[in-house]
């Protein structure tokens, strides 16, 4: 039980004598705060024109373990299918110091990190029964682009709400094919110079190399040895991804829901794709997830997380705004879950910083969903997070080694990214301040994403952002159902059945 669970299990048991004058109270108090605790944000609509102004390739500036010739072992975690894609971020910097050249001390940092770090500046490439490695070549390395915007960084909006019209500060090649990344460099960063005097940082990290923690890691290294001015490496990097080889024979163990090809049987999929969808960012204050949690708590008086609530929350005022039918139809909320911890017979080694998520999978019919209530779909969050142990990631090893998925299954699915989990404002002060902004920034190109996002400030109240995509005629709906302004749904107070 994390610590989150103990205060909430204490929280729970301290207050069942009360549980439903309390509930009445939130009740009264969410019809007249809930515009408040939720608050929609709005992002401009935009051109952003800039000027490539070179392209720098970025080998380690000292020898690495790795050869011309040489691979390197990626574990099915690292090359199971949601991994093969690249993860965009971008990082607003209000000013740079004239002193510090922020090209110059940007590649610097990179080359010296690219030592420890030496498997980014390597390649994916495919090898039998579709299995990826790592190979290194000659003349590799990263890719470092500067580009010059006339814009000033006040021109961008509000820099605190990610906007999909910033996606010229994160670099793709001309003519680009979706999901590429055999024989592309691992790390693609584009710094933009703004005419205030202030920067940006779009990075592409390679999701096969790391996920959200190993890539904080090696954002913490590169930033730290930059502000620095020499290598500063803390964990010393560990790559070790054969601790994640499949057994021999594979034993599968679990049904692993999560990967299972499922027909479209649902208007879902359809309302997204065929529409033109739009991305809606909402300022989420503690208060508010505070009073949801309360509502959503099971009646086995387990403790759900803030996680479980509103990512059942979420899901069912999303599933609710599409309309979806048919009324019987089963669909899936998919989100990663960090199982760093649950390994014990042996540990993970200190700064291994490659993919130890496992993906778990609530499934509901949508009638469940749209009529039933809100501790129920909780509980079924809390049940597929719990899941997760050492065994369910071994056999979701072996699985990946005995069915090897091919594509990216959307059929009936809404996948929910937790990043308030990383310290991605403090791993990003390369030497001039925090970010004003860390994170993604579009999210349209897959629209059965929705990212919890921290928010930016050096003092944080707890308060998240949640980015979401939906037809632009469902977005009334939307904000409806996540205010709580049909709280109905969710139970009635008198009788107790919350």
């Amino acid at each position: 039980m994390d610590v989150e669970d103990k205060a909430s299990l204490h929280v729970i048991e301290t207050l069942i004598p009360y549980k439903f004058q309390l509930l009445a109270c939130f009740f009264h108090r969410s019809s007249m705060a809930s515009s408040s605790w939720v608050k929609e944000l709005r992002f401009m609509q935009l051109k952003v024109p800039l000027k490539i102004h070179e392209s720098i390739w970025v080998m380690p500036a000292g020898p690495t373990p790795a050869a011309t010739g040489d691979s390197l072992y990626l574990s099915n975690l690292d090359d199971i299918v949601g991994a093969r894609v690249f993860t965009p971020t971008i990082y607003f910097y209000r000013s740079g110091d004239s002193r510090r050249p922020v090209m110059k001390t940007l590649r610097g940092a990179l080359a010296n990190v690219l030592v420890p770090y030496y498997p980014f500046s390597g390649r994916i490439r495919e090898t039998n029964n579709g299995k990826l490695e790592v190979f290194f070549g000659p003349q590799q390395g990263a890719l470092m682009i500067e580009a010059h915007c006339e814009m000033a960084l006040a021109d961008l909006g509000d820099l605190t709400v990610p906007n999909p019209a910033w996606a010229p500060l994160i670099y793709k090649f001309p003519d680009e094919e979706p999901y590429k990344i055999l024989d592309m460099p691992l790390v693609i960063a584009q710094v933009t110079l703004f005419s205030c005097g202030g920067f940006s940082l779009g990075l592409r990290l390679c999701h096969c190399i790391c996920d959200g923690f190993g890539a904080m890691q090696f954002l913490n290294a590169w930033a730290a040895s930059a502000k620095a001015g020499r290598l500063v490496v803390n964990p010393q990097p560990c790559w070790d991804r054969e601790f994640f080889r499949p057994r021999r024979p594979p034993i599968v163990k679990h049904p692993h829901v999560e990967y299972m090809r499922i027909d479209e049987g649902s208007s879902l999929t359809m309302s997204l794709w065929e529409t033109k969808p739009v991305q809606k960012c909402y300022r989420i204050s503690r208060e508010f997830q505070t009073h949801l949690k309360i509502l959503a708590q099971p009646d086995d008086n387990f403790p759900c997380t803030t996680f479980d609530a509103m990512a059942a929350h979420i899901w069912r005022s999303w599933v609710k705004a599409l309309d979806v039918k048919p009324l019987n139809y089963k669909l899936r909320l998919t989100f990663s879950v960090n199982a760093r911890q649950k390994l014990k017979n042996p540990p993970l080694k200190d700064g291994f910083y490659g993919n130890v998520v496992c993906v778990a999978c609530a499934m509901s019919t949508v009638n469940e969903l749209v009529n039933g209530q809100l501790k129920y779909t909780t509980r079924l969050v809390r049940e597929a997070r719990l899941s997760v142990s050492e065994e369910y990631l071994r056999s979701t090893v072996d699985f990946v080694e005995v069915e090897r998925p091919r594509k990216l299954e959307f059929g009936g699915k809404l996948t929910i990214t937790q990043w308030t989990r990383f310290s991605i404002y403090e791993s990003a002060d390369f030497g001039w301040g925090r970010p004003i902004y860390a994170g993604p920034i579009d999210l349209t190109p897959t629209p059965q994403v929705c990212v919890f996002l921290p928010e930016g400030e050096a003092d944080p109240n707890g308060t998240m952002v949640v980015c979401i995509c939906l037809p632009e005629s469902a977005t009334g709906k939307f904000i409806e159902f996540l205010c709580l302004k049909n709280s109905s749904s969710y139970g009635s107070v008198s009788n107790g059945s919350l």
